[in-house]
């Protein structure tokens, strides 16, 4: 069952503390982590009854030799292609996990794009803007921050493009 809270938690992840920083409006969405579950996104709209379409997963893929922040709806897939358009590079590919984990600080199935140890140019597909509030992990498996689109966009930096597919 999903725990919400509009208040910053004692021991935060980076990526609370950056939107509490920031003054942005979030709701925080927890719930208990089932490691055998085959999909973190599917799981986590799943367990907080939020349409697949409005809760977003963080991948990281190498464009051109540059790891880029890529933020999809989790009920698609990333489309590479249109990641390296949006970015101008030529060729894209999904980044080694570990390196992924080691440059942004979380682990695989809770990298947020808020809070990341080393900023990464992010891009966030189109769709976001079709909801007043998307989900995207908050740090850790089993906790997400449900915010505006725009708020995410602004904060990350990002350019919105079509790059996700389902």
């Amino acid at each position: 069952m999903a725990r919400k809270s509009k208040k910053q938690q004692p021991g935060g992840t980076p990526a609370t503390v950056a939107l509490t920083a920031a003054g942005v409006p979030f709701t925080v969405h927890s719930y208990d982590h089932d490691p055998a579950h085959p999909s973190y996104g599917e799981e986590a709209a799943e367990a907080m009854g939020v349409s697949p379409d409005r809760v977003f997963k963080t991948l990281v893929a190498d464009v051109d030799g540059v790891l880029t922040v890529a933020v999809v709806p989790v009920a698609g897939q990333l489309d590479l292609k249109g990641l390296a358009a949006a970015v101008g590079g030529k060729r894209a590919a999904m980044a080694d996990p570990a390196l992924a984990e080691r440059t942004t600080g979380y682990v695989r199935g809770g990298i947020s794009p808020l809070g990341q140890r080393k900023r990464l140019r992010t891009v966030l597909d189109e769709s976001a803007g079709l909801h007043e509030t998307i989900c995207v992990s908050a740090g850790r498996r089993g906790l997400e921050v449900e915010l505006a689109p725009g708020d995410l966009a602004e904060l990350t930096a990002a350019v919105l493009a079509p790059i996700g597919r389902v």
